[in-house]
């Protein structure tokens, strides 16, 4: 099978979105498919032989479709899959038109669409000429189906790929076709897993980062910006250094590229924070870490729990939750306004209430003090990642959804996973 992946996000490039590619690539390389990637300029990281990537795209503009249209004429691919999300896109209408153009030039090829997140083109960031043609694009194909900000991708792609419930929910109000012809696939871990024993790896994470084998480490991993919660994490951890002494505290991860609206600066605030509240001498900043570093992997397993403080409450589609279940480490989260029923408290997370410092204390004080208890969740995150963020089901599922919704709806009766 020939397929041709869109994804404006690819290494080098930093963004979850990015590392998720990657390794969707790689794994769907691995698994026979000759895979060709169109994607932004200076996104060259390639190391599979069954990868031939083009990073041609500048701005994803109107300018450039014609190198869209040239590249699927080109490449001639057996189906098409758009890995979307509207800001690593720049906002821009363009690619919101994909579906409709790929129907034009391959009208028996498949056209797939993956949303990362719902997040579509924005008019704020475009210019007066890009709103002019998204207009005249939307009288040519359909004005009263054509979405503002997602074009045709909702009405003119073949399925529909969500990480996330939640995503389905919101993407579902703006097209009722959504419902009939999407599919649950959560991402899957995105880095490089240490092969051999929990208890070496731990060993070796902790000689790594230099932490004592007695030491209580919390870790947090993921990208440092706003949304994370990340204040609530040094405050409460704060209050936590008042009342123990065998405490740490490693945040792994860098800034996310500029282009997301979240500037690197916000990284220097958190600084200051720690330094305020008396704990930099207890916090260990990585900074960017290698997603293709044993390193990262063998850093999870050193830790003794992890804590994730999303201010809008864990998802599916959080590929940092993904990786850490994937380790079998105990989780402290979020429960936000909506929350996915494979999401248990006290099973498999122990869920709190976002930007509660004291909830967040509460939370790790229990589960340093009550063995028993983080070996239930240890059970239960494993349990979860098998059933939701294996990479085995869900390359079945994705190459299901990319031949065929007759294929995808056989697959899925035998599977286990609903759709």
């Amino acid at each position: 099978m020939k397929l041709l992946v869109i994804s404006a996000a690819y290494p080098p490039h930093r963004s979850g979105e990015a590392t998720n590619a990657f390794y969707l690539c790689q794994n769907l390389a691995d698994r026979g498919v000759d895979v060709h990637i169109l994607t932004s300029q200076g996104c060259t990281h390639h190391v599979h032989p069954r990868i031939s990537l083009y990073p041609v795209m500048k701005h994803w503009s109107w300018s450039e479709m014609p190198r869209l249209a040239m590249t699927l004429k080109h490449c001639a691919p057996d189906a098409v899959l758009l890995i979307y999300l509207g800001w690593v896109y720049q906002y821009q209408f363009m690619v919101t038109f994909a579906p409709t153009l790929s129907k034009k030039l391959l009208p028996a090829v498949p056209f797939v669409t993956r949303f990362e997140n719902a997040m579509g083109a924005d008019p704020r960031y475009t210019s007066l000429f890009s709103r002019a043609v998204r207009k005249l694009m939307a009288w040519m194909y359909g004005k009263e189906d054509v979405d503002y900000c997602y074009g045709t991708l909702l009405r003119d792609s073949d399925r529909i790929i969500v990480l996330s419930e939640r995503h389905r929910l919101i993407l579902s109000q703006i097209s009722s076709d959504v419902a009939g012809k999407s599919v649950l696939i959560p991402p899957c871990p995105n880095m490089h897993l240490s092969i051999g024993s929990a208890e070496f790896a731990r060993f070796r994470g902790r000689r790594h980062l230099g932490i004592s084998d007695d030491a209580f480490l919390i870790m947090y991993i993921g990208f440092l910006h706003r949304g994370k919660g990340l204040e609530s994490l040094l405050r409460a951890f704060a209050l936590l250094s008042k009342r123990r002494t065998n405490i740490q505290l490693v945040l792994m991860g860098g800034a996310i590229a500029p282009e997301s609206g979240n500037p690197s600066v916000y990284v220097e605030t958190l600084y200051k924070l720690a330094a305020s509240l008396g704990i930099s001498d207890r916090v260990t900043w990585t900074g960017e870490y290698f997603w293709d570093s044993e390193n990262t992997s063998l850093s999870l397993y050193a830790s003794d729990v992890c804590v994730l403080p999303f201010s809008q409450g864990v998802h599916l589609n959080n590929s940092s939750f993904a990786s850490v279940a994937a380790h079998g480490i105990p989780v402290i989260t979020t429960r936000g306004e909506f929350l996915e029923e494979q999401f248990i408290h006290g099973e498999n997370v122990y869920l709190c209430p976002p930007d509660s410092p004291e909830s967040l204390t509460t939370a790790i004080a229990t589960l340093a003090e009550d063995m028993e208890f983080r070996h239930r969740l240890r059970c239960g995150i494993e349990k979860l990642a098998r059933d939701w963020f294996s990479w085995e089901r869900a390359l079945d599922r994705t190459l299901a959804a990319c031949k065929g919704s007759t294929v995808t709806e056989q697959l899925l009766e035998g599977s286990g996973w609903r759709n």
